[in-house]
């Protein structure tokens, strides 16, 4: 006898990434600017527990910020993450895994210092 189960869902990355994005446009609203006063609600909207983040900026002052704002989210609703570093450098580095946002680290520095 076949099994036709029909209550499996073959698209569950697909309708993870919709409701990430359906969330996050209760914050964002039209285009692609956030303002910086909703950055910790916008991470909290896209981010999941047990998430692999890269807390990464074009430069040091969007590092700092999203560090900033990864360290203010709320730790009931996103914890156990997954960070991924070139370096640790910020106390919000560190302060993260003190509050039980991230989990868990991997990082590695190349350069003249390494």
């Amino acid at each position: 006898m076949i099994n036709h189960d029909t209550s499996r869902t073959w698209d569950t990355i697909k309708r993870d990434t919709d409701e990430r994005l359906a969330a996050a446009a209760k914050i964002v609203g039209s285009g692609k600017v956030v303002r910086a006063e909703d950055a910790v609600a916008l991470l909290e909207a896209v981010i999941r527990p047990f998430d692999r983040v890269n807390i990464e900026g074009d430069n040091q002052k969007q590092a700092d910020f999203l560090a900033q704002c990864l360290c203010a989210v709320d730790p009931a609703k996103v914890h156990d993450l997954h960070m991924v570093q070139s370096v640790l450098t910020l106390p919000e580095h560190l302060d993260v895994f003190e509050k039980g946002i991230a989990k868990k680290l991997d990082f590695s520095f190349s350069g003249p210092q390494s």
